[in-house]
């Protein structure tokens, strides 16, 4: 008997945590399409995120379709610590599973049926993920499950740009990582595992847990049955932004230490160091060595000083200096305000 069968009394607990940081159209958006979830067992919880905009009061006053638990944090705390807030509160309160959803994703109405069905019938799986489409164009896939590229040293989507019209990810399949935007785990997982790393704030916290879930002993699975759609880096202001590389540049350094091997960590890190600087010499520049040490040394001061143009090459630089210093959580109020170079 699948879980969509059994009496509403005994299916499993899913508590649904949906984490809104000065996002209030998206959060409704998002709300609004959990209103249509088939699956009876279901609690919300919206955990606002220290937000400086409407959110809070707003969140306060309207009146959804079904209940829905609201905790405010009274402070950013990134998107680890924020869902963090909401899983302990899940997890005191009794729930068998926990979805982790972005804010910026509607959702299939079979969504969490689809869910509890795979773990029922897959107990060695820790965590599970969706089928994930772009919002703006509903049958081109984001996200089919997610690979390490170990020979080119980062990590890529299966499946993105494609449209999903041919069968190529309609399996079950394994995943390096499950992403955050719709990450579906077991209490019994998140209890002994335990919960996401604040240190990495924004990114590769989801990649960190996937990947301490699997030393662990258990299975990390795509399941394409569930089906979200993604307003893709809605929270980071837009693909490639200087918030995006920051996180980025700092946080894949974290995760490589703790998950990869010594020589992979390190020719990870060499390669990170090398594209930060930039600091090298065209082989085939016509010029005295001396002139061509020159140019690269002042190329590099120009790249990487405070108020310099280029706001990408500035924001990496950030990442890599704050990560040899071990300066993790939120991003220095800088990276904030940089800019992408025209």
């Amino acid at each position: 008997m699948s879980s969509a069968e059994l009496p509403a009394e005994k299916a499993p607990s899913v508590y649904l945590i949906v984490l809104n940081w000065n996002g209030i159209e998206d959060t409704l958006d998002c709300l609004n399409s959990l209103a249509d979830v088939t699956y009876d067992n279901f609690t919300v919880v919206v955990v606002d995120n220290g937000s400086t905009d409407t959110s809070l009061v707003q969140l306060q006053k309207i009146e959804p379709i079904f209940p829905f638990t609201l905790i405010p944090t009274g402070k950013n705390l990134g998107f680890a610590e924020g869902n963090n807030v909401g899983i302990r509160h899940a997890l005191t309160s009794g729930a068998d599973f926990i979805l982790l959803l972005n804010n910026d994703t509607t959702v299939s109405p079979s969504l969490l049926t689809e869910f509890v069905s795979a773990a029922g019938n897959m107990p060695d799986a820790g965590i599970l993920t969706a089928k994930i489409f772009f919002h703006r164009d509903p049958k081109r896939i984001w996200y089919a499950g997610g690979q390490w590229k170990k020979n080119r040293q980062f990590f890529q989507h299966v499946g993105i740009g494609e449209l999903d019209d041919h069968g190529l990810f309609d399996e079950i399949s394994e995943t390096d990582y499950a992403s955050g935007c719709a990450l579906f785990i077991r209490r019994s997982v998140a209890e002994q595992v335990g919960l996401m790393d604040a240190r990495f704030f924004l990114t590769y916290e989801e990649t960190d847990w996937c990947y301490r879930v699997r030393a662990a002993g258990y299975r990390v699975l795509f399941i394409p049955s569930a089906k979200v759609w993604h307003k893709v880096s809605v929270s980071f202001g837009g693909v490639d932004s200087p918030l995006q590389t920051y996180f980025y540049s700092r946080n894949l350094l974290l995760w490589a230490e703790r998950h990869l091997s010594p020589r992979e960590y390190y020719s990870l890190f060499k390669k990170e160091f090398k594209s930060v600087l930039r600091f090298g010499t065209s082989k085939t520049t016509v010029a005295p060595i001396y002139k061509r040490l020159l140019w690269a040394t002042l190329g590099v001061y120009h790249r990487l000083r405070r108020g310099g143009s280029d706001g990408l090459s500035r924001a990496r630089y950030l990442g890599f200096r704050d990560y040899v210093m071990r300066r993790f959580g939120d991003c220095p109020d800088e990276v904030r305000t940089l800019k992408r170079s025209a």
